[in-house]
């Protein structure tokens, strides 16, 4: 989910290591390196997915029972602690205010309705503010935590939610000309899954192998922000009352392009 071109060796070293861990327990038909042309959903849903990253949002909504938790990374940067992660709401550098409650009737930049970091984070941080009216003069869907950064930088949005990893693996120049105005509720951190078929023996063997990955890709996993693996204790449902509650207490413009994913289980 940070495959970003600059990450990409790392992550490719991390996966060989994943892959030499894997291969040792003879694990059959494991793949020499990773899928990256297809689209999130259809990927998270193969029926013979191995191993992948979700956003924790789709986890807990349209993935329900359709993958297995596998693990979930523990990252070193700031704003994450022991498996949780959060967001920080992001404005321009010379933006006025100084509050949540003075983006009342501004425009804010979404990446996408069902992603943790960007839409249900920023729900979450209008709930104290905005009691479920229309917060928002507008939310303009992005497709991207960059595109949101550059919709804030170029005027188009005055706000957006990124979550601390991208934020801290960002390059200085995607973040010049902007600054951290608040910090959403943390959460449990992005979600390794496997597929709904995946036998318990074979989850157990990707649960070590992401273990011993970090151990054995040090440079990798430093150059990842990646320190360690958590495979019990994450509650993802806090991400689910999260929603509930913002769909009810944040703003209602925002609310209105989440709620169907209230309605998964």
């Amino acid at each position: 989910m940070y495959d970003f071109p600059g990450l990409r060796p790392a992550t490719d070293a991390f996966w060989a290591a994943i892959h030499e861990a894997l291969v040792a327990r003879d694990l059959p038909a494991v793949p020499e390196a990773l899928a990256r042309d297809r689209d999130f959903e259809a990927l998270w849903t193969d029926p013979d997915l191995l191993l992948a990253q979700a956003c924790g949002l789709p986890f807990v909504s349209l993935l329900d029972g359709r993958v297995r938790y596998v693990a979930t990374p523990v990252y070193a940067v700031e704003g994450c602690a022991g498996g949780d992660y959060r967001s920080w709401l992001v404005v321009s550098a010379d933006w006025p205010g100084s509050k949540i409650a003075d983006l009342s009737g501004s425009i804010a930049a979404v990446n996408a309705p069902h992603s943790q970091s960007g839409a249900n984070a920023l729900l979450a941080m209008t709930s104290g503010v905005a009691g479920g009216r229309r917060f928002f003069a507008d939310i303009r869907v992005t497709g991207g935590h960059r595109a949101s950064l550059e919709a804030v930088r170029g005027g188009a949005a005055a706000c957006a939610a990124i979550d601390c990893v991208t934020w801290h693996h960002l390059a200085h120049e995607a973040r010049a000309g902007l600054r951290i105005l608040a910090a959403s509720p943390t959460a449990p951190a992005l979600p390794y899954v496997t597929s709904s078929r995946t036998d318990d023996a074979t989850l157990e063997h990707l649960r070590r192998a992401l273990g011993e990955a970090v151990e054995r890709a040090p440079a990798a996993c430093r150059r990842l922000a990646l320190e360690g693996i958590r495979t019990e204790g994450a509650d993802y449902g806090r991400i689910r009352a999260m929603l509930r509650h913002g769909l009810t207490h944040g703003c209602a413009r925002l609310a209105t392009l989440m709620r169907d994913l209230a309605a998964r289980p």
